[in-house]
């Protein structure tokens, strides 16, 4: 990818589509209302509380990030989106039952000026959702041009300059790459024809790409990354990444498993039970979607341990996830884990990990994260798929030749180098021969 010349400050107002207003977009939205109103701290946003090492360690040159990149001002935000439920963004937070009553009435204003567009919304797809606030259309190539029309009246009724899309609506079920997904013309003929193989989410990365407008993906659906998408991605000039937040037990793998492969640790098994009530887990007790989802957070270990790599340490282990629609949880979901691991000579040890998180909570600010850095990247001329924020996702996108990074740690160098990289700043590599020359 050609280095950034000249990056384009963030002038004007920086519009945020969001395709689904549920749990996560209306706890995105909430928090980035309070947080600049004074409200509350913008605790989980690498932009707004991260910081940047520049140049040597004695140089003591530590900066936020957002005040060493260009990045748009949380003042700048405008919201807009789509949900298959009519309910504007207010309504909608408080039946997620994310935000407590003192938080609700801070941001009741806010919220319910936000009010949905009809979704592009097929339950063949989503099979445990009935929706009511959707589009129709001959086909869905209709539907497409709908969206496209959608985000060019966002555009113009709000005014905003540059705009992102984020996907936060629910998990699709399983679709496997389709001849219809190889090139721009067979995926739009496929649009044409109503084919099985193109699913909603995909109707609203094609609208957003060729509306100019950067993508992510937020759930493990097939979407952006087949290749009639990044060819799109590139002809446009849009960034595009995904799949699926790294939010909760997924995120505590790829905490520990690098420091297991670090200490060369064996793993003989590792055994994941999630409990979660919401939209999220009701859409995941299906067994479609769920296999989506499956399918997103089996890979990690497979790519961190490198069994092929490390035969007698990782060649055999026996690694399990289950999800569990239990409704008297809500968004507090449960993450549980089992991990037997093995050391010196053999001998067994046992971890277990039981994780209470808020997935709405963890989630928000990815996606503020994700809406700051797609603008910068746009800015800064880069198009196609973003590797650089893998930090963000469960499963990467990446180029095809490659297999996707999931060590947290690894990951969260190169997006930082990627920074200075585009600022032209020193590549940290961590050597440090030069401080005992």
């Amino acid at each position: 990818m050609r280095k950034p010349g000249k990056i384009a400050r963030p002038k004007g107002k920086l519009g945020i589509l969001t395709p689904g207003i549920g749990a996560v977009s209306t706890t995105f939205m909430a928090g980035v209302d309070l947080v600049r109103n004074g409200g509350a701290l913008p605790v989980g946003s690498l932009t707004q509380m991260g910081t940047i090492r520049l140049g040597k360690r004695t140089d003591k040159r530590t900066p936020k990030i957002q005040d060493f990149v260009p990045l748009a001002n949380l003042d700048d935000l405008v919201f807009g989106g789509w949900d298959l439920f009519p309910d504007t963004a207010h309504e909608a937070a408080a039946k997620a039952g994310v935000l407590d009553a003192n938080h609700l009435r801070k941001v009741e204003p806010f919220l319910s000026k936000i009010k949905p567009m009809k979704a592009a919304f097929d339950q063949s797809y989503v099979k445990n959702l009935h929706g009511e606030h959707v589009k129709r259309a001959k086909n869905k190539f209709d539907l497409a041009e709908q969206l496209r029309e959608d985000i060019r009246n966002f555009k113009k009724s709000t005014k905003v300059d540059r705009t992102v899309m984020v996907w936060c609506a629910s998990t699709e079920i399983f679709l496997k790459p389709d001849k219809a997904h190889e090139t721009l013309p067979s995926f739009e003929r496929a649009m044409k024809e109503n084919h099985e193989a193109i699913a909603p989410s995909m109707l609203y990365a094609y609208a957003a790409i060729q509306e100019g407008v950067p993508f992510a993906n937020g759930a493990p659906n097939l979407t952006a990354e087949l290749p009639a998408l990044v060819e799109l991605a590139h002809k446009k000039h849009v960034p595009i990444c995904g799949k699926d937040f790294k939010t909760g037990q997924t995120l505590m793998k790829t905490i520990l498993s690098p420091g297991f492969k670090a200490r060369m640790l064996g793993l003989h098994g590792w055994f994941s039970t999630n409990i979660l009530g919401n939209r999220d887990g009701e859409v995941l007790d299906d067994p479609g979607s769920f296999k989506t989802k499956e399918e997103s957070k089996l890979g990690a270990l497979e790519y961190i341990l490198q069994p092929k790599l490390y035969p007698e340490l990782y060649g055999d282990f026996y690694h399990k996830v289950r999800i569990n629609y239990y409704p008297p949880r809500g968004d507090n979901k449960e993450g549980w884990d089992n991990i037997d691991i093995f050391g010196w000579l053999g001998y067994p040890m046992q971890i277990k990990v039981d994780f209470l998180c808020r997935d709405s909570i963890l989630a928000a600010p990815i996606v503020l994260d994700l809406v700051l850095f797609l603008d910068l990247a746009q800015r800064a001329g880069m198009h196609g798929i973003q590797e650089w924020l893998s930090f963000y996702f469960k499963s990467p996108m990446c180029a095809p030749e490659l297999y996707p990074e999931h060590d947290l740690f690894i990951q969260l160098m190169k997006l930082k180098n990627t920074l200075r990289w585009m600022m032209g700043e020193q590549l940290i590599t961590h050597l440090g021969t030069e401080y005992y020359d």
